[in-house]
């Protein structure tokens, strides 16, 4: 299966495009992980709002700081937030989703059919602030606020799909020879859902970027290093006084960045479509 839905995203150059500009922006984010890009980014390098040159590839900014080093490394920010929330939120949504599925019209599933329904009932940037605004102090309020909101989007998909499989032929199966049930949810059931978490993760990956940028926009989000958020919030008093690098660096990258990972969701999501693959 998985062979053949490689063919598929190869052949599909919108979601090679979006898989080479993930790649290369992984990469950045690995170098300055390892220290070998963006560790200037807090130097006062130059004088403040220097244009474009050699010395400053995207200028400097208000306090004369090189964009460029910022930049990149709020690159390693954004995938930083990006993969913590995406494995918590995808791990704590798919054992919650597998547990309700699985024990559906039980009360364990009314109990977390009740508790997504209370979430996702508040709006939710209102919310995510909320939250990281109440945690405030706390290094990772804000990657908590996203992990407790992004939780029950995958839960109700992986819900949906363990009940479909477990009326599957395998599934009784197990269940005749005596298996235990969360043998059977670990073992066979939840494999059978990779391909659907792996388009979700990549989704919830796009949003906790998003969500950083507004937070950190608002001043409750990243509070030590600096992130594509914070030069946005920088760039609002300083294209008033007519420079924009923080505005064109963040912004543009954010898209591209954006834009990659939504080619690649969709690539995905149709090289994985079970119904495309048996066509």
């Amino acid at each position: 299966m998985m062979g053949g839905a490689w063919r598929r995203l190869k052949s599909d150059r919108y979601g090679m495009t979006g898989l080479f500009i993930v790649i290369v922006f992984s990469m950045v984010a690995v170098c300055v992980w390892s220290g070998l890009l963006g560790q200037g980014w807090s130097d006062v390098s130059g004088n403040r709002w220097e244009s474009v040159s050699t010395t400053h590839w995207f200028g400097t900014n208000l306090l004369g700081q090189d964009i460029l080093q910022r930049t990149l490394f709020g690159t390693a920010t954004a995938f930083e937030v990006g993969l913590l929330v995406t494995f918590c939120s995808t791990l704590l949504g798919t054992v919650m989703g597998a547990l309700a599925g699985w024990y559906s019209h039980g009360w364990l599933d009314e109990v977390i059919l009740w508790l997504k329904g209370v979430l996702d009932s508040i709006p939710f940037y209102l919310f995510a602030a909320a939250v990281a605004f109440a945690l405030q102090g706390i290094p990772w309020a804000m990657h908590l606020a996203m992990i407790i909101t992004f939780w029950t989007t995958t839960a109700r998909i992986i819900r949906g799909e363990v009940m479909r499989i477990k009326q599957r032929e395998f599934i009784e199966a197990a269940r005749a020879i005596g298996l235990p049930s969360i043998k059977i949810i670990f073992r066979h059931v939840l494999p059978n859902t990779f391909h659907v978490l792996l388009v979700q993760a990549s989704i919830v990956f796009v949003a906790a970027i998003n969500t950083e940028v507004i937070l950190s926009f608002l001043g409750l989000g990243i509070q030590d290093g600096v992130s594509w958020g914070l030069m946005l919030a920088e760039s609002s008093q300083e294209v008033l006084a007519g420079h924009f690098g923080n505005f064109v660096a963040a912004g543009t990258s954010l898209f591209v960045l954006l834009m990659g990972f939504n080619l690649l969701a969709d690539a995905l999501q149709d090289a994985l479509d079970s119904r495309r693959a048996t066509a």
